[in-house]
């Protein structure tokens, strides 16, 4: 008899959030391992609701709920976002009882959607295994073990440790013969844009990132396993697709190079988008025109900051020049503003804010959109390491506390009307670039 398993993808819980390509990748490379064993899968997604708008974008449903003791002095509404309890009750339930369940997480002060969905899902079930899993699971597994409601937690990437992590429950799987899929998007197939991961892990290692605490070491797929990937989505109509790769970019000469050359020789009606920060020093001329013959529609490179002193500091990953240059590529290639954008971080330990308006200047005479980006502190980083020596924070810290919406408003130090003044100077560059407000 199979196995049933029943994955779940749990709410948001934020002050605010928009779906720029969000998909529980995760709990689909879960999906994709468990696919290859003899059991019975069945995902429920709360998030897989809103207004779909550009390229597969949009906006989540919001329902107001009140803010957590500690978020109290916040001066803005807190939400759930994604379908309702009711629709999340009704439709588990129409799975029928599972033998195990399992939980993905993401942001670790997004946990109180996963105690929501544990709590209803021990309501639905009574003693049902659940295992929580994901980011926020790894990286804050103590406060996971002792607040989720989960029997268990598991640390890290899915693989055969996550097998043998079932035995110790007494789940035994059979293999199966068959090849398994690259994932299982035939598990939410109505979706109009699908992810793409070609890397895991990153040879840098930021004071802020958590890359390399997930993933430990750098690995690349083949290049033609990706195409293939892209020709099987392509085929069943997904012509939106995100890189979630950390490190995209890194030896793009027999990588990414390569996969775009097959797609620009297919002749793909695809868009690409990359919302995570590329690392703009490996931009050449033939990387930049590779990417626009493809189809690359949204850019989003990372800088951080124009200090040098704190670019070394902070991972050396890109210099302001190099920045510079890689934007000058694009623009040669007929990349617009509305298209490339560029990340500048603010919150980091000792950055002051004339630091971060330096940036902001600099910026605006690249002519690129501006995403002023607030610094998350994580366990196990430099940051945060720098930031409980200091005793701004403390190990104990809430997850919450550490939302990049509030946290350098409740620990940075800054003046807060110099800080508003500042995000609301990007607003206004932005829109008069005809690129959209940054959040």
């Amino acid at each position: 008899m199979k196995l049933k398993v029943l994955l779940i993808n749990p709410w948001i819980y934020d002050f605010a959030a928009v779906n720029m390509w969000a998909r529980p990748l995760g709990l689909l490379k879960v999906a994709e391992f468990l696919s290859a064993w003899d059991v019975e899968l069945a995902l429920v997604d709360c998030m897989d609701a809103g207004v779909t708008k550009r390229y597969g974008c949009g906006n989540y449903p919001k329902e107001v709920v009140g803010k957590p003791p500690c978020l109290k002095a916040v001066p803005r509404k807190f939400g759930r976002y994604g379908i309702s309890p009711e629709e999340f009750t009704g439709t588990i339930l129409s799975h029928g009882r599972p033998d195990l369940v399992l939980v993905t997480s993401v942001m670790s002060y997004w946990y109180p959607g996963v105690q929501r969905a544990i709590e209803i899902v021990r309501e639905s079930y009574g003693g049902v295994p659940v295992i929580l899993g994901g980011i926020y699971a790894s990286l804050w597994s103590r406060h996971a073990v002792e607040t989720s409601g989960a029997d268990g937690v598991y640390k890290g990437a899915v693989g055969d440790e996550l097998r043998f992590f079932l035995q110790t429950f007494g789940f035994r799987i059979r293999r199966k013969r068959e090849k398994k899929p690259y994932y299982s998007m035939g598990l939410c197939d109505h979706h109009e844009f699908a992810p793409l991961l070609t890397t895991e892990g990153c040879p840098y290692n930021c004071a802020y990132c958590a890359s390399s605490l997930l993933s430990p070491d750098f690995s690349r797929r083949k290049a033609g396993e990706v195409v293939s990937e892209i020709m099987d989505l392509y085929n069943v109509g997904i012509r939106d697709f995100a890189f979630y790769d950390d490190a995209l970019l890194v030896s793009a000469d027999d990588h990414l190079k390569a996969i775009l050359k097959e797609v620009v020789g297919r002749n793909l009606d695809v868009r690409f988008h990359c919302p995570n920060g590329l690392h703009a020093r490996f931009i050449d001329d033939e990387l930049a025109r590779l990417m626009k013959l493809s189809g690359f529609r949204t850019l989003r490179l990372s800088l951080e900051t124009v200090d040098r002193g704190r670019q070394a500091l902070t991972g050396g990953k890109v210099t302001s020049r190099e920045l510079e240059k890689a934007v000058a590529l694009l623009r040669r290639h007929k990349f617009t503003k509305e298209e490339t954008g560029v990340y500048v971080m603010y919150g980091l330990p000792g950055q002051e804010l004339r630091e971060v308006r330096e940036g902001v200047s600099f910026l605006k005479s690249l002519g690129v959109k501006i995403f002023l980006t607030e610094l998350s502190p994580i366990p196990g980083t430099r940051c945060w390491d720098e930031l409980v020596s200091q005793g701004i924070i403390t190990e104990s810290i809430d997850p919450l506390l550490t939302n990049n919406t509030v946290f350098c408003s409740l620990f940075s130090g800054y003046d807060l009307e110099e800080l508003e003044s500042l995000k609301l100077d990007v607003k206004g560059y932005n829109l008069e670039a005809g690129t959209g407000a940054s959040r």
